[in-house]
């Protein structure tokens, strides 16, 4: 006979907003009609109160919830992750340079390497604030996006550290591939993101979504892509993946959002074209600004190279 299973869960930023179904879901790995189900049946508290199905969640909000048979771990499974260095580190930060196909921490759907279980497997010691399964995790690359990604390896620099990215003190500066040419060859594209209407694992520029901003400089044009140099002044969920696409440039590779498939192919790049190349942020310690930059990965520069030869 199964085992019940009590949850309490926080909602995190990137759920903020959302149905409570919907959070719900994503968060215990399970299908939207089985939480909504839950929530119907009263197996669902929101900050201690009964739940009801069109309740929206807030950031930082409880959700209590009994289930009928647990829900499926998250938890983080120590492994080494192949071709992920470390950067930077010392006792309150590690910067790794993750490459594509590394999920930063686990998540219901996946069973790949992630940065957090990578770290673990070679002895490094993580913040605990936060989710169980998001040990350190201040910030995070999609799978399919290379480059810099910082760590908290104490509390006290989990806590620094997301302050300073709620405050927009943090320097994140990504080089893309993009189809086609930007028209103004620099500029900033200032459109609300949040979830697409017919599909919940993409995002979309949308009436009533979350403030979201890039700029954008075009370094290199070729006939039929650009290389951009791109600063993020917010950080949304696949937020340049989105912006490029609803601007008709979406990064080379990227097919979730509209890439030409055939040029990917010719370029040899089978994930979106987006490294994150430069960081800054200051010591939580310290106080001082610490400023650490990534290559371009080897996909990135064939693909260069392919669009140099004439």
């Amino acid at each position: 006979m199964p085992v019940p299973d009590s949850r309490s869960l926080a909602v995190p930023e990137g759920l903020a907003g959302e149905r409570i179904d919907v959070a719900l879901a994503r968060l215990l790995g399970l299908s939207r009609t089985k939480a909504a189900d839950m929530v119907a049946s009263g197996a669902v508290e929101l900050d201690g109160h009964a739940a009801a199905k069109g309740d929206r969640v807030h950031e930082g909000q409880w959700l209590d919830v009994s289930l009928d048979e647990p829900a499926p771990s998250v938890l983080a499974n120590p492994e080494p992750v192949l071709g992920m260095s470390i950067v930077f580190e010392d006792d309150e930060v590690v910067v790794v340079n993750k490459p594509a196909g590394v999920a930063a921490h686990p998540s219901p759907g996946w069973s790949g390497p992630t940065v957090v279980g990578g770290l673990l497997a070679t002895g490094h010691q993580l913040a605990s604030a936060g989710a169980a399964e998001r040990q350190g995790i201040v910030h995070r690359l999609d799978v399919g996006t290379t480059g810099l990604m910082m760590v908290a390896k104490s509390d006290r620099a989990y806590s620094a550290l997301k302050e300073q990215f709620r405050d927009r003190t943090v320097d994140k500066v990504y080089r893309a591939l993009v189809q086609g040419h930007p028209d103004p060859l620099s500029g900033t594209i200032d459109a609300p993101i949040g979830r697409h209407p017919r599909s919940d694992w993409r995002m979309a520029v949308v009436t009533g979504g979350r403030p979201s901003i890039t700029h954008y400089d075009t370094q290199e044009a070729f006939p039929h892509a650009s290389y951009l140099r791109i600063n993020l002044e917010t950080g949304r969920t696949h937020q340049i993946r989105v912006h490029m696409a609803a601007m008709k440039h979406p990064c080379v590779g990227d097919t979730t959002y509209g890439a030409d498939p055939t040029l990917s192919k010719r370029l040899g790049l089978d994930r979106q074209a987006l490294h994150a190349g430069e960081l800054a942020f200051t010591h939580p310690a310290s106080g001082e600004r610490v400023r650490l930059t990534s290559d371009d990965p080897r996909d990135m520069v064939i693909a260069l190279a392919r669009l140099h030869t004439p």
